[in-house]
């Protein structure tokens, strides 16, 4: 049987490229990862040879190994993958992540995750020298898959466990300070929020009725939203999205201006559902912040130029920082209290 010469052809080994070059091979080796440490006529002499022979240079995964480090940072989202492009909030986040990974010369990965069974399993296979994880749920199960990888790892906001520390600001006063400004001189006050859990469900609550919240943000927040709400519980409402887009807060909050005492004031977990919530008072011929006022968070470039009164917080350092912390190096500052409110004209005075 004729041997097959095409896609099987041998690579040729280094020990091949040394003896037609004449030289050691170390010399092809610290040619191709420290070129520092041999002449220039040396290496010149080793890239002939190479190119005569067709000798690509060292694999990737063996020169990695050598190395100690595979030479990209891992992020796992845990939202579906285009989340990353689609939520300003993430995108911001993530801009500040790959700012650190270009400045180090490492590569981004991002790990996706679908509620799968296996997502454990591919973080726990992901080629990486380090994590970071966009904020989830306190039983998500890729957080002890990162956390069993015995690599660097850190959390955007937490929640915050052995192993895995959290970089993010104080939610919970955060939400208490907005929630102040949101609710003033409101009778039917509204939280328009995130998921309670992984299992995404959207309703309406009552305060009272509000049960376990495993999502860490949606919980620390709902508790600054509920202390700063001085009335009965009952009278607080929550709105369960269970997405944060614009439209999903559109649709919620056109449901209840629609419906028995439509909210007089909303705050949101987001810009983009407050943002939402504005669209649906101006359909609804709601006169913004009379009858209906609107806080939203994180400041998004779209938060000015609608007069949305928010909380602006710096989520490219945080994701810089996070950065920093999954490669090894000290975080550059503590956030807990890096937060304010923007006040503009969705708010009463």
């Amino acid at each position: 049987m004729a041997r097959d010469s095409g896609n099987s052809r041998r690579r040729p080994t280094m020990g091949e490229v040394a003896r037609a070059a004449g030289v050691s091979p170390m010399s092809v080796s610290y040619t191709y990862s420290q070129p520092e440490r041999v002449s220039s006529e040396t290496a010149e002499k080793v890239r002939a040879a190479a190119r005569q022979l067709g000798y690509p240079g060292p694999h990737p995964a063996a020169r990695s190994l050598r190395r100690g480090r595979v030479g990209s940072l891992g992020v796992v989202l845990g939202e579906r993958l285009s989340y990353a492009f689609d939520d300003p909030q993430a995108a911001r986040f993530l801009a500040g992540v790959s700012d650190v990974c270009a400045a180090e010369g490492v590569g981004l990965t991002l790990v996706p995750v679908t509620g799968a069974a296996t997502d454990a399993q591919r973080v726990a296979q992901a080629a990486v020298d380090g994590f970071v994880v966009w904020t989830t749920s306190d039983d998500d199960p890729i957080l002890d898959a990162v956390t069993g990888t015995g690599l660097p790892a850190i959390i955007h906001a937490g929640p915050e466990r052995p192993g895995l520390p959290a970089i993010g600001v104080d939610d919970r006063a955060a939400a208490a300070a907005i929630g102040r400004v949101a609710f003033a001189a409101a009778r039917r006050p509204l939280v328009l929020g995130f998921p309670l859990d992984r299992g995404r469900t959207r309703q309406l609550l009552t305060g009272d009725r509000v049960g376990e919240i495993r999502y860490h943000v949606t919980r620390r927040r709902w508790e600054g939203f509920r202390e700063a709400w001085a009335g009965p519980a009952a009278d607080l409402r929550l709105a369960v999205c269970p997405v944060n887009h614009i439209t999903e807060g559109e649709s919620f909050a056109a449901e209840l201006f629609q419906g028995a005492g439509p909210p007089d004031a909303i705050a949101a977990m987001s810009d983009e559902l407050a943002l939402g919530a504005l669209r649906a008072a101006a359909t609804a011929g709601l006169r913004v912040p009379a009858d209906v006022a609107v806080t939203g968070w994180d400041d998004t470039d779209a938060a000015a130029p609608a007069g949305l009164t928010t909380v602006a917080q710096a989520l490219r350092d945080q994701g810089a920082d996070c950065a920093r912390a999954a490669l090894g190096q000290a975080p550059r500052t503590s956030y807990r209290d890096a937060w304010r409110v923007v006040t503009r004209v969705t708010t009463r005075p």
